[in-house]
């Protein structure tokens, strides 16, 4: 029997997915009467993909990834920029921000109204790019 020789350290992962989930903050959103009057608590989960990169291994530049403090400040400044009336519209907005990233390739969104029903809550979620 032949000994196995040990497997090449891979250079490439298959997809790099950045994930933020529960970001919650105010937001001025919404065509109803009270939406206009001030924010409203929304939540936002995102993932973004990076496509197949290399491994990272030994390396502690923070230049050579996408930093996700860039994605969480590129979300917020998105959301809270001007008032948006339908969530719809905020999603494509906050998707063409989110892939103009450097190395984006796809964006999955949820957006949450968390307080517009006081017996539930609503998202709209949408994705763009590869997946």
């Amino acid at each position: 029997m032949r000994p196995q020789a040990a497997a090449a350290p891979q250079r490439h992962n298959n997809r790099q997915v950045i994930h933020l989930q529960g970001l919650r903050f105010r937001a001025n959103l919404g065509v109803l009467d009270f939406e206009r009057t001030g924010p409203q608590p929304i939540q936002v989960d995102a993932e973004v993909n990076l496509g197949a990169l290399p491994v990272v291994a030994r390396d502690a530049d923070i230049g050579h990834v996408l930093d996700y403090r860039r994605v969480r400040t590129a979300i917020i400044d998105e959301c809270t920029a001007e008032h948006t009336d339908l969530v719809e519209a905020l999603l494509g907005k906050l998707c063409n921000r989110l892939m103009s990233l450097p190395g984006v390739v796809g964006v999955r969104l949820k957006l949450t109204k968390l307080e517009i029903f006081p017996d539930c809550e609503v998202a709209i979620s949408t994705e763009l790019g590869a997946w």
